[in-house]
């Protein structure tokens, strides 16, 4: 006897395989409970109603705040703790500065998942479009910076199309093609644009970044966007990006590279971003290698503190409990915390990225018929 199921707030595979797109919510449904019943008739009748509203012009889809706390959103954890996270962000600094020299470092880092300047990395695989240098002075640069220990995860291209002119089926091919793609590099952004056209207005600045950070989204992955400042100098240093407002308007973020002097060795990362914290990293660079190292940070990272229920779920599953599912209520007493069973499967929605980021335990919620459901997964390293 099949048992109907209701579905309100959908599984979400919560930052486990971040090769799946943001912008992509599965409706699968945890089947360990009964895994051939179908989905109630009145569910599916709603969603029919409300596919036919979404194409009337004045529909305006919207969610509510109950079902905004009741939904398990996909998080973002970091490519380089602290610094790096998926979304589109621009890198820019004056011509000849050294910027694609920090782009190669972030390159390998991430293709081969060693830590750079004691952050930790995730390892991935990375796409640097080098559109300003050849395949022979590429050779001798990461010769000089990094040695004889090559990786295969690192993937370089001297030519590529324009947005809206190629690039877009090459990017999407690329990643679909190499579904661990964590970071896409593009030197230079002036390299990639349209020609002809009102190119250097507001609102071009500003379609060109969301046409890439719909991309970025949709795959999860990051784009680096190296970009020129401009001669004027201003109170804000971001505010020298060359071109106008849409350009960090549109983006997650943005790093300043800066010097003093051109002659100088030592050079400012300053950051700003969505995900992050605002940071300013003092470097030197090794004139032999050629190299970036940090010497100093202005401000150490701020860390979330400790959250007890995220603690307590750590402690249940482990290696030798890796998976559990059951109601809210089973759960609190499970983790035997005074707490109501709707606040603590709020407190997991909430917290779904960080128990996955942190513990590397993924969760996942949903509402049926019979009742809330949670279920906790140990994710293997």
């Amino acid at each position: 006897m099949n048992t109907k199921k209701e579905m309100t707030a959908p599984i979400t595979s919560v930052g486990a395989d971040e090769e799946q797109s943001n912008s992509i919510k599965t409706n699968t449904i945890i089947t360990d409970y009964d895994e051939n019943c179908n989905a109630s008739d009145d569910i599916f009748q709603e969603m029919q109603e409300e596919f036919q509203r979404s194409l009337e012009p004045s529909y305006l889809k919207t969610v509510s705040m109950d079902k905004l706390y009741d939904t398990v959103y996909r998080s973002r954890p970091p490519i380089i703790d602290g610094l790096l996270y998926p979304g589109t962000y621009l890198f820019v600094g004056a011509p000849k500065l050294g910027k694609s020299f920090l782009m190669a470092q972030f390159a390998y880092h991430i293709s081969t998942g060693k830590s750079l300047w004691g952050f930790d990395v995730k390892q991935g695989t990375v796409l640097y479009l080098a559109l300003e240098d050849d395949y022979r002075r590429l050779q001798e640069r990461f010769y000089r910076m990094f040695g004889d220990e090559s990786t295969d995860d690192l993937f370089i291209a001297v030519n590529a199309g324009q947005l809206g002119n190629g690039l877009d089926e090459q990017l999407n091919r690329f990643v679909n093609e190499h579904t661990n793609t964590k970071l896409i590099i593009i030197d230079t952004l002036q390299k990639v644009r349209e020609f002809g056209g009102d190119k250097y207005s507001y609102s071009n600045d500003y379609e060109v970044i969301t046409r890439l950070k719909k991309f970025a989204d949709n795959f999860g992955v990051c784009l680096l966007l190296v970009h020129h400042t401009r001669k004027q100098q201003a109170d804000d240093k971001f505010d020298m990006i060359s071109g106008t407002n849409g350009l960090l308007g549109a983006a997650d973020g943005a790093f300043m590279l800066q010097k003093e002097k051109r002659t100088s060795n030592n050079a400012v990362l300053e950051i700003s971003g969505r995900d992050q914290q605002d940071q300013k990293l003092y470097l030197v660079r090794d004139t032999e290698k050629l190299l970036w190292d940090l010497e100093r940070l202005e401000t150490e990272l701020w860390k979330e503190p400790p959250e007890p229920i995220l603690e307590a779920v750590a402690k249940f599953i482990t290696s030798n409990n890796p998976q559990w599912s059951g109601s809210p209520t089973e759960l609190v007493e499970k983790l035997q915390v005074d707490m109501a069973a709707n606040v603590l499967t709020l407190k997991l929605n909430v917290n779904a990225g960080r128990l996955l980021n942190e513990y590397g335990i993924r969760y996942e919620y949903g509402r049926y018929h019979a009742g809330r459901r949670v279920k906790f997964s140990l994710i293997e390293n």
